[in-house]
């Protein structure tokens, strides 16, 4: 099917599912990190008690996760993401009118829960269970949603802070997810039929099987595949959770730092867009190896880049990575375990995310009260994703073999 008869005869779909992942910025890490600073200040907390306060919450929404993940096997997205919008307006105006430290913790919950796990969790199972063998080219295009918050909002709301008291800014925030809405609604009037509620074996994972999350859980490629899932969410977050103060060692000002990210983005749609049509053609086995070795170079320049033609250079890797990371584990899931049980199988997967973006920012942050610099943080951070892609490599090449004929 040509590119542009696919995007018309599926633009609703494509639409709510971009809408999805746009409004899950406000509980993404780019996002909260960027009133870190006004955060800081105003409870009178250090990077460490900051980043502890931060995964707390954070862990706590990977643990909700486990469960609620699962719900999209039960429920239509139409249902189920209006209740999600709803939960995240609370959640800003939580962050916009919490008057003490000590309800951190729940605040991020809220706002992590909502934002970087259900809303992008349901917008990826959506993709994987309602399209087969356009499933890349559906998630490269929904995902594009990431990709505009995160170019957009940073810039938008650091510069509205000049002007506007960064709690109102979370009203703002509330604001624009309560107009999603209505316009969810609106495109999902007719909602697609889940592959999972079809009598399809098109979908089927390894070894001609529907995979269950507690099978799943009990093969060793699952456990393979743990380095890997928590590096990208782990160290992508420390690097955003502490952008102001990166800037600062940098000698940069918080705004020129953020007049990156939309370069960072950019590399990353061209990034999910070339990974989605590489998906349709090859497959996830032969991608999934070669995708976090950017994480390699890119932590590499950030440690030692001492002008912006280094730092730029290093957010071209970083946004490769970010652009393969938002499609090819999603289609993973589905091609290797099947799609009747993905949204259970998908909610552990994104737990683990979610956990491991709870431990980065306690991790760097507790090692910045400790002495050790960012810098030297990041050259470890590298490393790391070559031990991840090392693990990855390894499952995937040899479960390959047990994957059907037609997958």
């Amino acid at each position: 099917m040509r590119f542009f008869d696919f995007l018309r005869l599926n633009l609703p779909w494509l639409s709510a599912g971009f809408l999805l992942t746009f409004l899950s910025s406000f509980g993404q890490t780019f996002f909260i990190s960027l009133f870190a600073g006004e955060i800081r200040l105003a409870f009178g907390l250090s990077h460490g008690a900051w980043g502890g306060l931060y995964s707390l919450g954070t862990f706590a929404s990977a643990m909700v996760m486990i469960w609620a993940g699962g719900l999209t096997d039960l429920f239509r997205v139409r249902a189920l993401a209006p209740l999600v919008l709803g939960l995240q307006i609370f959640a800003c105006l939580f962050m916009a009118f919490n008057p003490v430290w000590w309800l951190l913790p729940l605040v991020i919950f809220s706002l992590r829960f909502t934002g970087q796990g259900m809303l992008s969790h349901l917008a990826v199972v959506a993709m994987a269970r309602w399209f087969t063998a356009t499933r890349g080219r559906a998630l490269s295009l929904a995902t594009l949603g990431f990709s505009l918050g995160e170019a957009l909002l940073p810039l938008i709301f650091v510069a509205l802070m000049a002007l506007i008291d960064w709690r109102l800014l979370w009203v703002v925030a509330a604001f624009i997810a309560a107009l999603g809405i209505p316009a969810l609604r609106h495109l999902l009037r007719e909602e697609r039929t889940p592959q999972s509620h079809a009598q399809s074996d098109s979908s089927l994972g390894m070894l001609a099987r529907h995979w269950t999350r507690r099978s799943a859980l009990k093969h060793w490629l699952f456990w393979l595949m743990i380095p890997a899932l928590l590096g990208p969410s782990a160290f992508n977050t420390a690097f955003f959770f502490h952008q102001v103060h990166f800037a600062e060692i940098k000698q940069l000002s918080h705004l020129q730092l953020v007049a990156y990210f939309p370069f960072y983005t950019g590399v990353s749609i061209v990034a999910m867009i070339a990974s989605g049509w590489a998906l349709d053609r090859f497959g996830t086995a032969r991608l999934m190896p070669f995708m976090q070795l950017p994480m390699v170079v890119g932590f590499t320049l950030f440690a030692t880049a001492t002008d912006g033609a280094w730092l730029f250079a290093g957010f071209v890797f970083l946004g490769l990575t970010t652009g393969f990371n938002a499609t090819i584990p999603a289609a993973f899931w589905a091609e290797f375990y099947g799609t009747r049980h993905i949204g259970a199988i998908k909610a552990m997967a994104a737990a683990i995310m979610v956990l491991g973006s709870a431990i980065g920012p306690l991790l760097t942050g507790l090692a910045l009260d400790l002495g050790i610099g960012i810098e030297l943080q990041f050259l470890y951070v590298a490393g790391y994703f070559i031990f991840a892609s090392l693990c990855m490599t390894l499952g995937v090449l040899r479960a390959a073999p047990l994957l059907p004929a037609t997958a």
